[in-house]
């Protein structure tokens, strides 16, 4: 789950925390998590230590206070982290309460698949305050078509219960949406799913995945550039990806404008104001959002957590001289520096700046490698999307409500049909 970062500038770095490694309750089949077992062959029990634990809390909180930020958020992640249980997780809070500084707020996002959670479970997260993402994909035949366990039943009708009772102990939850291949033809059944269950924050992933000859997945294009790999069937096809943005536009700009938030419309908001960019994704550069193994293991980021991506152990370097090393300077200045010439000189590089560079597997129309998978699905909605993004923007400079768009639309649409002669 990313935690937008824009209203914490003085914050230098943020670590997803997989205290569970990759061991999680379910096999759900596009999951690009589960294969990080094969990092650590002799591991027969991912579960971070206590040691580890409350190393990385003490050092962490210290380096987030010394950096300015009275507001500190921990990210924990897997795998799944509830399978370590209510009580490993009371000790991290003891843990965070013990290191906290005086005037200096601990805040703690987990994301889950919610099928192991239950009554005590929920009342724990609502004692602490825990921000809670829960992995859904929408109705039940399209959640299950990829989210299963090993036996292969799917793991909807758990992931309900789980909600449910989130919901009934008023533990604040948002949505974390997988867009693969499937759903993505299902825009609007997707998100009047989410709307009915009671979601109103929201963030789409799409997922693209190369896979090898052999069945593996490739790691990221930096590394096996070389290899032959093909893009997974699971993975969201860019017309898919971009209509999907579009049909889901459509439907908030006219209905859910400040009643329900959805990340990537949230940020290219605030990117078309020019305001400073919280998500790493449309960021000019990166590096600033990294992920620890179970054993201490600080990687480059979630989604390089390759062996050529590790930058040490926090039980041998502080976290903040592992964040400070040249070669992690290099990998987040590297998003900027290796941008295509095509992507440097178009319109909507603000709002974009190249994505994700776990993502940047084609050429350009010139043959430069480097562009974005997304591209077409970003230019699509920026076409799309962009004239009503700028009458939002608009109404926010002059101190008005960016829900007024929805009656600007209605009288728009009204004087098109009056035009076409519709009734």
């Amino acid at each position: 789950m990313d935690i937008d970062t824009s209203s914490a500038a003085s914050r230098s770095f943020q670590v997803m925390t997989k205290p569970m490694g990759p061991k999680c309750n379910l096999d759900c089949k596009y999951c690009y998590y589960l294969e990080k077992e094969r990092f650590y062959p002799e591991e027969k029990k991912f579960h971070m230590p206590e040691e580890v634990l409350e190393t990385y809390i003490r050092d962490y909180i210290a380096a987030q206070h010394a950096a300015g930020a009275q507001e500190i958020w921990f990210s924990w992640q897997g795998g799944e982290p509830t399978m370590l249980g209510v009580e490993y997780f009371r000790k991290i809070v003891e843990l965070e309460q013990q290191y906290c500084p005086p005037g200096t707020v601990i805040r703690n996002a987990l994301q889950t698949n919610a099928t192991l959670v239950d009554e005590e479970w929920a009342a724990f997260f609502k004692q602490h305050d825990f921000l809670i993402g829960v992995s859904i994909d929408g109705p039940k035949k399209i959640h299950d078509r990829y989210r299963y366990y090993r036996n292969g039943s799917g793991s909807f009708d758990k992931v309900m219960e789980g909600i449910r009772i989130l919901q009934a102990h008023g533990v604040e939850i948002n949505a974390l949406v997988v867009v693969q291949r499937e759903n993505a033809r299902k825009p609007k059944e997707v998100y009047r799913f989410l709307k009915k269950v009671g979601f109103r924050h929201i963030q789409f992933i799409p997922i693209v995945e190369r896979v090898t000859e052999d069945g593996t997945l490739a790691g990221p294009p930096q590394s096996d550039s070389e290899i032959e790999a093909q893009v997974s069937r699971w993975s969201v096809l860019p017309k898919d990806f971009g209509s999907f943005l579009n049909a889901v536009f459509d439907e908030w700009v006219r209905h859910d404008v400040g009643e329900v938030f959805i990340q990537f419309f949230e940020i290219q908001i605030g990117l078309w104001l020019g305001r400073p960019v919280g998500l790493c994704v449309f960021a000019e550069e990166c590096g600033q959002a990294l992920a620890m193994e179970h054993n201490g293991d600080l990687f480059s980021c979630d989604h390089y957590v390759y062996p050529e991506y590790r930058l040490g152990n926090i039980m041998e370097e502080k976290i903040e001289a592992l964040v400070a090393k040249p070669e992690q300077q290099r990998f987040g200045e590297e998003k900027r520096t290796t941008l295509p010439k095509q992507c440097q000189e178009c319109k909507f590089r603000f709002a974009c700046n190249g994505g994700c560079p776990k993502h940047r597997l084609l050429s350009t129309s010139d043959g430069e490698p480097g562009l974005n998978y997304f591209c077409a699905s970003y230019l699509s909605f920026f076409h799309h999307a962009g004239p009503w993004i700028r009458v939002m923007t608009d109404l926010n400079r002059r101190g008005r409500m960016a829900s007024e768009i929805m009656e600007i639309v209605r009288q728009r649409s009204s004087r098109k049909q009056r035009r076409a002669g519709l009734p």
